[in-house]
């Protein structure tokens, strides 16, 4: 059960890409025994461990680790794009977060995802339907959720792409022939259509220019502002982190490190990776 003042509770996650041996699943034996997060025996990859992390009310949450680390895995699982091998999940806004979301029927999975969550991913064809118009894209989102009102929805688009910065004379073109800025602008304006009260971005300023990036990210925390919506952040990157986050949580090896205060975590690192990390921003 979701605590009080809390939009999401995430507890004891595991995700393993692999069959699993007593060599591995036994979390004692483990320890000793994985070569990072994978098991010599039976070939098995640990993408998460153990994983517990709570989102606050109205927050940005950021999970900072180096490729490989789990990042994109438990964001996959966290939008229901992915199941776990174990965990409970609970979501204020759903049930009051009394209801484990993993275990619901993939028809009220599909009202999570469409009502409540909000995704953009790293890699913009993961998010768009990119020979789609741009104003096709944002829709379907409503559509998803239930609306059905033409006018409404297109006035709607049509909000969300000014807000984004997207010429409007431009909502009948297809993301295959915008910028990957542009692109990634596209995806959140298609995530926050229906006003989720939890958006996922997942790396969604990698391989962007940096005067791109600073719009994008300048989005993002306008995004925050007007509604008020939390969020999770995913990066490599501990300065984009460092610009979003309340809080922040580390990961290697598909294991949360270190977690804390933002500026806490910038400034006064207590695990020897992520002093590497701070040391190499600095």
């Amino acid at each position: 059960m979701v605590k009080n003042g809390f939009a999401l509770e995430l507890n004891d996650l595991t995700a393993r890409y692999g069959p699993g041996c007593p060599c591995c699943t036994d979390a004692g034996a483990a320890a000793s025994y994985m070569e990072r997060n994978r098991c010599p025996r039976c070939g098995s990859v640990w993408a998460l461990r153990n994983i517990s992390l709570c989102l606050k009310e109205g927050d940005i949450l950021g999970v900072v680790g180096e490729s490989g680390s789990g990042k994109t895995t438990l964001m996959r699982i966290l939008y229901l794009d992915r199941e776990p091998g174990s965990g409970t999940y609970y979501l204020d806004r759903y049930q009051n977060g009394k209801t484990d979301i993993f275990s619901l029927s993939l028809q009220q999975k599909k009202f999570v995802r469409n009502r409540l969550l909000g995704m953009v991913y790293q890699n913009p064809h993961l998010g768009l339907r990119m020979f789609f118009s741009s104003g096709a894209n944002v829709a379907e989102k409503l559509i998803a959720a239930g609306n059905r009102n033409v006018a409404a929805m297109t006035e709607r688009t049509v909000e969300l792409l000014e807000h984004i910065e997207v010429p409007v004379s431009r909502i009948k073109e297809p993301p295959v022939h915008f910028s990957g800025g542009m692109q990634q602008r596209v995806q959140i304006a298609r995530a926050a259509a229906n006003n989720p009260p939890i958006l996922l971005l997942d790396e969604v300023t990698t391989g962007l220019d940096l005067s791109v990036q600073a719009r994008v990210l300048d989005l993002i925390k306008g995004i925050r502002r007007e509604y008020g919506v939390s969020m999770i952040v995913v990066s490599h990157d501990l300065a984009v982190v460092r610009m979003l986050a309340d809080r922040t949580v580390v990961m290697l090896d598909g294991k949360i490190i270190e977690e804390g205060v933002t500026d806490q975590i910038m400034e006064d690192p207590q695990h020897r990776y992520t002093q590497t990390l701070v040391n190499s921003l600095l």
